[in-house]
């Protein structure tokens, strides 16, 4: 099973991604981790990405696209992959196209998590977390059974981030509008577009998933 994951910041994919590496044992492809790590790694691939990087510019479809194919090679045929923040454009959706039919895969689905705009940036900007423990919480939704004490750890420090503010969120909702705009009707013309509601809880997100998955 090869899918794509697709919802803008907030919508809960990399929850659901480690859900799914964890109990379908599927490998979370990650351009944004991959690329990190390579350039660490001091590859000759890496050092191309570490000059491009440095110098503030962004990596090319060349260069992206033959990150994933050299993780996809060293994987099982039978391993299933999630795809995530990959594609984001036509040229690169084409691209995985070639790259996937090259190494007899499918993409089963495109699974993209609907939200409602302003539900999503109440929840993104009203959330905060425990410093000593990461557990969440939410100004509207979850507070800590005690006033600025963690519910799990019993800290009394918490922290928020610093982009979680509401220009930071709409702009970053705008700009994933921007890139999903033009690769949903490629994958849409071939009929593995599903929707799930990604404002429901995280349980029933994650049924709706399983739900396209075994469909």
């Amino acid at each position: 099973m090869n899918i794509i994951l697709l919802g803008p910041p907030g919508a809960g994919k990399g929850t659901q991604a480690t859900r799914l590496v964890k109990e379908r044992n599927m490998v979370q492809l990650s351009t944004g981790d991959m690329l990190r790590a390579e350039k660490n790694a001091g590859t000759p691939l890496g050092d191309r990405i570490k000059a491009v990087m440095d110098a503030g510019e962004l990596v090319s479809d060349e260069i992206v696209t033959q990150l994933i194919d050299d993780r996809l090679a060293g994987l099982a045929p039978e391993q299933g992959v999630i795809f995530d923040g990959y594609p984001r454009t036509l040229a690169q959706a084409q691209s995985l196209d070639a790259l996937l039919d090259a190494r007899d895969r499918t993409l089963d689905y495109v699974v993209e998590l609907e939200v409602d705009e302003e539900a999503l940036v109440k929840r993104i900007t009203g959330r905060f977390e425990c410093v000593a423990c990461g557990a969440l919480y939410n100004d509207n939704y979850k507070q800590p059974i005690k006033a600025d004490t963690c519910d799990v750890c019993g800290s009394h420090e918490f922290k928020r981030r610093a982009d979680d503010n509401e220009e930071a969120v709409r702009t970053r909702m705008a700009e994933y509008r921007a890139k999903t705009a033009p690769i949903l009707p490629h994958y849409e013309a071939k009929g593995i577009v599903r929707r799930v509601d990604g404002m429901a809880s995280v349980e029933t997100v994650s049924k709706g998933i399983d739900a396209v998955l075994d469909g």
